[in-house]
């Protein structure tokens, strides 16, 4: 039986907004005529758990917003390593970053568990584009944040022991899994591979740590699924001020 701290907030504990991209707020209470043009010929496509998405390196042919379940976006090096570069939520858009470059994929996507996507051809998107001042100016408020995320994760990522960095990075998915149980403490249902591949680490080296934490009686697990059992101490594993 699992025995939770209440599900706390971590508004002045832990900046997650550095870690989040937040690209819910580009179509939320977009102007309806606008959001309507932008979604005219949208089309919903599946996506099987694992199914790629885009491929770094193709040419976009439109952005797509995800209505149900969650993306991972990575890139893989010369030795067919993956490093997940953030993991985008329900609400959220991908693909825009090379459609407003005129630029090929700078990275790619697959999906982290069965998923829809709206698919909104390129030609919607620079239609609204260029007769939406809101829509431009939250675009550029967005792309300015994520300078700052990518750049915290370049600066803590490569400063940190492993130890801090797994743990940071189960604070931020516990908050991408958050909306699933309300009320409730989230279930972290994603693979040892891929919080590897958020963390800059090996597999091995999240297990041992995830047992770690487990003895110390910052978290559970059931199968894959990793429970947060107190809060407080992940937050200070991080060792982030």
């Amino acid at each position: 039986m699992r025995v939770f701290l209440p599900v706390m907030s971590l508004a002045g504990k832990f900046p997650v907004d550095r870690w989040n991209f937040n690209s819910q707020a580009i179509l939320k209470d977009l102007p309806e005529e606008e959001y309507n043009m932008l979604m005219a010929h949208a089309r919903e496509e599946k996506y099987t758990k694992g199914q790629v998405i885009f491929r770094e390196g193709a040419a976009p042919a439109g952005i797509f917003y995800i209505s149900r379940g969650r993306v991972k976006k990575f890139k893989v090096d010369n030795f067919g390593n993956e490093q997940i570069i953030y993991v985008a939520n329900v609400g959220e858009l991908i693909g825009y970053h090379a459609v407003l470059a005129f630029e090929n994929y700078p990275d790619s996507a697959a999906a982290l568990e069965e998923c829809r996507l709206q698919f909104i051809p390129l030609t919607d998107f620079l239609h609204v584009l260029n007769h939406s001042h809101d829509l431009t100016w939250r675009l550029l408020k967005t792309l300015s944040h994520e300078y700052g995320v990518l750049a915290n994760n370049i600066s803590v990522f490569g400063q940190r022991p492993v130890r801090e960095r797994v743990a940071i990075t189960l604070i931020v998915l516990r908050e991408k899994f958050k909306s699933e149980t309300p009320g409730g403490e989230p279930a972290i249902n994603i693979s040892r591979d891929d919080i590897a591949s958020m963390a800059g680490t090996t597999p091995e080296h999240v297990v041992r740590l995830l047992r770690e934490f487990k003895d110390e009686g910052i978290i559970e697990s059931k199968g894959r699924k990793i429970f947060v059992t107190n809060i407080e101490k992940l937050v200070a594993a991080t060792h982030y001020e």
